[in-house]
C-alpha cells in the first residue's frame, strides 16, 4: 500500500481567500499569511492510495470485495476508464484543534482563516499525490481524469466507507463517523478514472476538481466559470 509523506512547502492564499468566501480584501494580508504559517506549521500531511481494476458498463471497482459505484454522473465521468485509484488524504487533527482554540479565544476572524488554510492544505496534498502518480502511469500508457468524491454530483455520501475501506485510509488516521463525515475533519476520499492514454483529450482539465459536476450551488467555495 503506498503511503504519500511529504512536508507542506506553502499554501496557496489565493485559495484560502476562495475558501473563507473572501472577493475583496475583507481582512489584512498579515492575518492570512499568519495562518497560513500556522496552517503549514501544523499540518501532518498523509495519503495513501491503492488501484483497481474497473469496469464501466457496470460501474464496478474490482476487489475480494467488489464495489458497485451509485450514480449516473460518477458513472459518466469515468467512462472509458479501464482502472481507478482510490485515495485519502489528510492534514491530521493538529489543524482542527489550533482552529477549535483561536475561535475559543475570540479570534473568530482568524480561526476562519487558519480553517480554510486546513482546506487548502489537503486539496494541495490531493494535487501533490496527483502530480507524482501522473508521469508514472503515462509511462504505462494511462491517462488520468480529474479526481471526483462522494457528495459531488449525485454520488452519495452513503459509500464513503468504501473509499476508507479500498484507499486503506485507516493506515493515515482517518476514519468515519456516523453520518459519513471524515475524521479528521480535514481530510478526502477521492476516486481518479484512469484510462488508455491514446483517448487522452487535449483539453483535459487533469486533477482540477470541475465545479459544474457538483450539485451544490450555494457552495461559497464554488468556482464561476470566469475563475475557471
Amino acid at each position: 500500500m503506498p503511503i504519500y509523506n511529504s512536508p507542506l512547502l506553502e499554501i496557496d492564499t489565493k485559495e484560502v481567500r476562495r475558501y473563507a468566501g473572501l472577493r475583496k480584501s475583507d481582512f489584512p494580508e498579515s492575518l492570512i499569511d499568519e495562518a497560513c504559517l500556522e496552517g503549514r506549521l501544523l499540518a501532518q500531511p498523509k495519503g495513501s492510495w491503492e488501484i483497481y481494476d474497473y469496469d464501466t458498463k457496470s460501474q464496478t471497482v474490482y476487489d475480494t470485495v467488489p464495489f458497485k459505484i451509485d450514480g449516473n454522473k460518477i458513472g459518466k465521468h469515468l467512462e472509458n476508464c479501464t482502472k481507478v485509484i482510490i485515495m485519502s488524504a489528510t492534514v491530521g487533527e493538529d489543524i482542527e484543534e489550533a482552529v477549535t482554540k483561536h475561535f475559543s479565544e475570540g479570534r473568530y476572524a482568524y480561526s476562519t482563516l487558519l480553517d480554510s488554510a486546513a482546506t487548502t492544505a489537503v486539496e494541495q496534498i490531493a494535487d501533490s499525490m496527483e502530480k507524482y502518480l501522473k508521469p508514472m502511469l503515462a509511462r504505462q500508457g494511462l491517462a488520468m481524469k480529474w479526481r471526483f468524491s462522494p457528495g459531488y454530483g449525485d454520488w452519495p455520501i452513503e459509500q464513503q466507507p468504501e473509499l476508507l475501506r479500498l484507499s486503506k485510509a485507516s493506515l493515515i488516521g482517518v476514519s468515519l463517523t456516523e453520518s459519513f463525515m471524515l475524521y479528521p475533519r480535514k481530510s478526502i476520499t477521492a476516486i481518479i478514472g484512469l484510462y488508455p492514454k491514446e483517448m487522452e483529450c487535449p483539453n483535459d482539465k487533469g486533477f482540477q476538481h470541475d465545479c459544474t459536476q457538483c450539485s451544490k450551488l450555494d457552495c461559497i467555495s464554488r468556482k464561476s466559470d470566469i475563475e475557471k
